[in-house]
């Protein structure tokens, strides 16, 4: 990625399918009509997941479909989760290839899918099952965002339910107004300084050209440590003279609405604070919260040359990983929105790589970096998928958030 902001894209209009082909189809019509797709890209976009869903039928064991909204400031699109659990493909580049199929079919589904699809991303381990990422945006093509986001997450709600009160997010800390400790502990939520950006600016899915020189200096990657390091706590941790890229996971206690109120409380609270440190976001979400369940919530900051803090109060389960090794991040006891002990940031390092992962107790937390390492080099949410696929419980929300370096 070229210097500059790092990539985001905010999802919405969530919704799950399961053995529901004709459901998944009309959904994705109208989504989108909805957000001004058009009306042969909508047709294309249904058209791809008649066939992943149809392809799922036929090939997958538990297989789901997850459609949801993408949107930066500019513009909106649809992407297509399809997530089974086996028996995988032994040879994908073969399955992407006109006329390859192994029932007797034409073979052509995930060889149009790719050609009409924005983004696609697959992957499959044999005895294990495939992720499948497909994304439409309008036409003409020169307004679709280019790249991939460097934050990427996944959230399920608990059987029966049409809610989920798990939630992630990201926002960009810019560098250029500086806030105080005190003065971003006396912010309410929601309230920002006079020289920040709203999220839809934060968002932008393009690389920034007109930094200064210094500033473009700043942004230039350092050498990374290339073990996964030792925590060091600090207090009032400072954040970096550059940009910064802010990442929170969010478990509402319990589930349904309520959960799903608090879960988007804690979202509002962090996309619109001034915050720069996680130790100053954790405070405004926890006010935030006041009056609801509360949560669990953890959130990180990663800088430039990799350095990476963290707070986290409840049950987040955090860590950094490699195709090696797993490192568990440090949360405290405690419900945000009640009752938190002194907040308490550690500092990090991101190794070369590597990935952040973040996510709720809906996801066991019995799984090791080789269930990842074949997932790391795709998109974030396709990792996150991946991981609720071999980790999620289906007795809670679930939630899983991913993010890799972000310069």
């Amino acid at each position: 990625m070229t210097t500059g902001s790092p990539w985001l894209l905010d999802c919405e209009d969530v919704a799950w399918f399961r053995d529901q082909p004709e459901g998944a189809r009309g959904a994705a019509a109208a989504l989108g009509r909805r957000i001004g797709l058009g009306a042969q890209r909508t047709a294309e976009l249904v058209l791809a997941v008649a066939e992943l869903v149809t392809n799922a039928g036929k090939h997958a064991v538990d297989g789901s479909v997850l459609l949801r909204v993408l949107r930066n400031e500019a513009v909106a699109g649809v992407e297509v989760v399809v997530v089974d659990s086996g028996p995988g493909m032994a040879d994908v580049p073969a399955a992407l290839r006109d006329g390859m199929s192994t029932v007797g079919t034409l073979g052509i589904g995930l060889g149009a899918v790719q050609r009409l699809a924005d983004t696609f991303d697959i992957h499959s381990r044999p005895g294990v099952g495939t992720v499948q990422l497909a994304r439409f945006w309008p036409r003409p093509a020169h307004s679709s965002p280019a790249g991939e986001s460097v934050v990427g997450g996944i959230t399920r709600p608990i059987g029966g339910e049409q809610v989920c009160g798990d939630a992630w997010t990201a926002r960009i800390d810019t560098g250029e107004q500086p806030v105080s400790p005190g003065v971003a502990a006396a912010l309410e939520p929601g309230e920002s300084t006079p020289a920040s950006h709203d999220w839809s600016v934060l968002t932008a899915a393009r690389p920034s050209t007109k930094l200064p020189h210094a500033a473009a200096r700043r942004l230039q990657p350092l050498p990374r440590a290339e073990g996964l390091g030792r925590c060091v706590p600090v207090r009032d941790a400072a954040p970096g003279p550059g940009e910064g890229l802010l990442v929170m996971s969010c478990d509402g206690l319990g589930h349904g609405p309520m959960a799903a109120v608090a879960a988007q409380a804690a979202v509002e609270a962090f996309r619109t604070g001034a915050a720069r440190t996680p130790e100053q976001a954790m405070a405004q979400v926890h006010r935030a919260l006041r009056g609801t369940r509360g949560a669990a919530v953890a959130i990180a900051r990663l800088e430039p040359d990799g350095r990476l803090l963290f707070c986290g109060v409840g049950n987040i389960t955090a860590a950094l990983v490699t195709t090696t090794a797993r490192s568990s991040l440090l949360s405290h006891p405690g419900i945000a929105g009640h009752q938190m002990h002194q907040l308490r940031t550690y500092e990090y390092r991101l190794p070369a790589h590597g990935v952040l992962v973040m996510h709720s107790d809906g996801l066991s937390e019995r799984w090791s970096a080789p269930d990842l390492a074949g997932l790391l080099h795709h998109p974030p949410a396709v990792i996150a998928t991946g991981l609720l696929r071999h980790a999620g419980t289906r007795r809670d929300d679930a939630s899983a958030v991913i993010a890799k370096a972000a310069w």
